[in-house]
């Protein structure tokens, strides 16, 4: 509502720039925004255990599946948007034959509509999420998504453009494409009880899921933020609970040394 609202506003300041009005009519509203709750819940999101289930049914599944094993492979091991993994471009990646590898990130690919772009194309191609127009994220990425990327170059090549995901006929994988192939997944590989409890309902859960894990890893959440390609703000408000867990397992490590050092003195002592 915040975002419908501010574009509103801009329409109107516009026509009252040209003369159409002679002052914004949404000046003197007063309206606030309903609260909603923004923390990711945990019950939607996968443990790697879960995510490991669903991907190896990505793969086996008839048609688009084994093409998008790696598309969700990065959403989740990355914490990629889908947007920045629709536009993700051979370039982009340094996979080594063994070890951690890299994914450069430089902008995403969104959906627009005919009516809203400049040239009349269904895609339109944006800059990294709230960065300026030439900005990059470099993402470290784990050994296993390496390889997931490794075997998805050498099965299915890349675009003329250098992008590794494409759709039937070459172009931008449509949203609704790999939204069909992770329900399809769901059903394969979740129980009844995971399906009550909405577990990874949509693919975006697969990005809560990697963040979720860094975190819970111990991961520092400044780090974490960068990543993810997102604010410190934002990831306190959206992780809350997930960084609970993170701050007790802080704790642990914190009396663990103490408990070392403790040891080290009394030694000294006997000594």
């Amino acid at each position: 509502m915040k975002r419908k609202k501010a574009a509103v506003n801009e329409v109107f300041g516009v026509a009252v720039e040209r003369g159409y009005f002679t002052q914004n009519p949404l000046s003197g509203l007063r309206w606030s925004a309903p609260e909603v709750a923004e923390e990711v819940d945990p019950d939607c999101v996968p443990n790697p255990v879960q995510v490991g289930r669903l991907l190896a049914a990505v793969r086996v599944l008839s048609g688009r599946g084994p093409h998008l094993y790696a598309f969700f492979g990065c959403m989740y091991y990355a914490a990629m948007r889908p947007a920045e993994v629709i536009h993700l471009q051979k370039s982009q990646c340094r996979l080594p034959a063994s070890g951690w590898g890299l994914l450069n990130l430089k902008g995403g690919v969104v959906m627009a509509g005919k009516e809203w772009t400049n040239d009349g194309a269904v895609h339109e191609v944006h800059s990294l999420k709230r960065r300026a127009a030439k900005a990059t994220r470099p993402v470290p990425i784990p050994p296993v998504l390496v390889c997931m990327l490794r075997e998805h170059i050498d099965s299915f090549g890349v675009t003329p453009d250098g992008r590794l995901f494409r759709n039937a006929a070459g172009n931008y994988v449509d949203p609704s494409a790999y939204g069909i192939t992770w329900g399809r997944a769901r059903e394969a590989a979740l129980t009844l009880d995971e399906h009550a409890l909405e577990l990874a309902k949509r693919p975006y859960d697969l990005r809560h899921a990697g963040i979720s894990f860094w975190l819970a890893s111990g991961v520092d959440p400044a780090e974490c933020a960068r990543r993810a390609g997102q604010s410190i703000q934002v990831l306190f408000r959206y992780y809350a609970k997930f960084l609970a867990e993170a701050r007790n397992h802080a704790n642990s490590l914190i009396e663990e040394s103490m408990r070392r050092w403790e040891a080290q003195d009394g030694s000294a002592e006997d000594a």
